[in-house]
């Protein structure tokens, strides 16, 4: 009945290495917790089944229902779900008062993460109902821009929206934090014509992609940052740029679904990291590897050759 917090790790991942001190420390502090590593890696079929896409990730457990997830190596905010699910599991009705109060604040950040937020079942690459399925087809026929939240990710946040905004359906549109409705409303501004006028414009895809991959003379398009790499393959070009001394910017592409699957296309070439020089793409880890060792490479980053 109490709840269990689970760590999908990686032995080659050293912010998982810290993560485990941190999940030590709480352990500690919350006895009544239960705390849970898991080699992602030698655990396919249930790395699958969550969705672990990456490393550290954090799911919580009450009653054998997932109720949150953590996605990264984030202390002060696995501290504060350890904390707020720890509470909400334990007693009496003050504490499920302040617990609300925090639900409501979270909820109030998430409807205002972007100018147009769409809470829907699954992603809009993999929608998992129709009515969002179908929402999000409206939204892109109509080249709105939009983030989404996967209530599915969350159950806390699935059940409190719908108190929140006192409405009972998903999926939820929001914009300007403020609701717009259900698939119904949505298509009925599509019909009148309203919804272009109240839902902003997605500026191009290609032309967003562009202006990314030239912000810095030298771009990674890897998964995670130059701090927390969050695949074997990000680390280990990270370890060799660091060690020609040029500087670089990173893009982390867990944080957009939309670059993710675009700059594929765009620059046809499947997988990550990605690297770029000057607008040109330069390749992957192999292509890297292959410049480091033949002496290309410096001159390449530094667009002498």
């Amino acid at each position: 009945r109490s709840l269990v917090v689970v760590h999908f790790w990686a032995p080659w991942a050293p912010q998982c290495a810290q993560m485990n001190e941190v999940m030590v420390a709480l352990a500690k502090e919350h006895i009544q917790v239960t705390f849970v590593k898991l080699e992602a890696e030698a655990v396919p079929e249930v790395s699958e089944k969550y969705g672990i896409s990456s490393v550290p990730t954090f799911l919580f457990f009450k009653n054998s229902q997932k109720v949150d997830r953590l996605d990264g190596a984030h202390a002060p905010e696995l501290t504060k779900k350890v904390q707020r699910h720890a509470a909400s599991s334990s007693v009496s009705a003050g504490s499920s008062d302040s617990t609300k109060e925090d639900l409501n604040v979270r909820l109030k950040k998430l409807i205002n993460a972007a100018p147009c937020m769409l809470f829907m079942k699954g992603s809009p690459r993999e929608p998992r109902c129709g009515f969002s399925r179908q929402m999000v087809e409206i939204l892109n026929k109509h080249g709105i821009s939009f983030s989404s939240f996967d209530i599915f990710s969350d159950e806390e946040v699935r059940q409190g929206l719908k108190t929140y905004s006192n409405w009972p359906t998903y999926p939820q549109l929001y914009v300007a934090g403020e609701l717009i409705g259900g698939l119904d409303i949505v298509k009925e501004l599509e019909a009148s014509g309203e919804l272009d006028t109240v839902c902003p414009k997605a500026q191009k895809l290609e032309e967003r992609l562009k202006k990314m991959i030239n912000k810095a003379p030298v771009m990674l398009f890897m998964k995670g940052s130059k701090q927390v790499a969050r695949c074997g393959f990000s680390r280990q070009i990270i370890e060799i740029i660091n060690s020609t001394g040029v500087d670089y910017e990173t893009f982390d592409i867990l944080e957009d679904e939309e670059v993710r699957q675009g700059l594929k296309s765009y620059s046809n070439w499947p997988t990550y990291p990605q690297l770029y020089v000057k607008g040109e793409l330069v390749g992957g880890l192999d292509i890297v590897k292959e410049l480091k060792e033949s002496g290309e490479l410096l001159p390449i980053l530094k667009g002498e050759n």
